[in-house]
């Protein structure tokens, strides 16, 4: 179907209103106007079970009543319809509020660590890259096993990653237990919290879009807002401390927590994101 649809068709179609414009954004993104003066944004993908992980995870997010996020006004197989977010300049403000939201919705929680949002797929998606929700009931294994490990074995699969350089990663994953810090309970993660994810509304409230929303270890949500940086970064983090304090140490283990999304990166994009990821790697075993 998406090979036979615009952006605007599919809206029309999935909405039950007529399409009175439609301008591309990138690839297969569009900004659509309704009949009516509504903007929304369209987003297509082929992968199997993508649009339907994002809007089960887009539903999941708002169900919290924290964070805000884009409302879902259409979903299929292969489009997705959500609202059109007006963005303005960042604000320590904004970032203080986004800082409270967010540990609340973490507090919200999630029934285990790797559990899908109710109605989506076990097999996800971060990003362009398979993503698989497998729910567990601690988390140092889980994130070892259904997260970092399968990455680490494809990007030495591609040749991407040397054997030798594996070893640094392995032995994170076989110390993970005394490396995690605290036991804490499930929490109800975005799952993809890097900066491009982040978008400051003109009304001065923070929405987040594009999740990879699943059960996790809420210290990795903040740890992807480090990863590539985020305006205001100190006053959210003092949002969330205020609300919900962080474990002692967790900033000793924000390259832990770095250690998916990097491997994510070598493996979707190559070569220059390897050093990186091993730094984050020996970053956590000297934490």
């Amino acid at each position: 179907m998406i090979d036979r649809e615009t952006p605007g068709t599919a809206a029309a179609r999935l909405t039950g209103v007529a399409v009175t414009g439609e301008r591309p954004l990138s690839g297969t993104v569009a900004e659509v106007a309704l009949d009516g003066g509504q903007l929304v944004i369209v987003k297509g993908d082929t992968a199997p079970g993508a649009v339907r992980a994002e809007a089960a995870g887009l539903r999941w997010l708002a169900d919290a009543g924290t964070v805000r996020v884009p409302a879902v006004h259409g979903v299929d197989e292969h489009w997705l319809v959500t609202d059109h977010v007006r963005t303005g300049p960042p604000s320590a403000r904004a970032a203080v509020r986004f800082g409270r939201d967010l540990a609340a919705l973490h507090a919200s929680g999630a029934p285990a660590f790797g559990a899908p949002p109710p109605g989506g797929p076990a097999d996800a998606y971060i990003g362009l890259a398979p993503m698989r929700n497998v729910p567990a009931a601690e988390w140092p294994n889980w994130y070892a096993e259904q997260r970092v490990l399968p990455y680490l074995r494809r990007a030495v699969d591609a040749g991407t990653l040397r054997h030798t350089e594996a070893t640094v990663v392995e032995r994170v994953c076989e110390r993970l237990p005394r490396l995690a810090g605290p036991a804490e309970p499930p929490a109800r993660l975005h799952g993809d919290l890097w900066n491009g994810n982040v978008l400051w509304g003109a009304d001065g409230h923070v929405r987040l879009i594009d999740p990879a929303a699943h059960g996790g270890h809420r210290e990795t949500d903040l740890a992807m807002l480090h990863l590539f940086g985020c305006p205001h970064l100190p006053e959210v983090l003092d949002g969330y401390q205020e609300t919900a304090p962080l474990a002692p140490g967790w900033t000793d283990r924000i390259g832990l927590h770095q250690l998916f999304p990097l491997l994510v990166h070598v493996v979707l994009f190559g070569r220059g994101y390897a050093e990186q990821a091993l730094s984050a790697a020996r970053a956590a075993l000297a934490g």
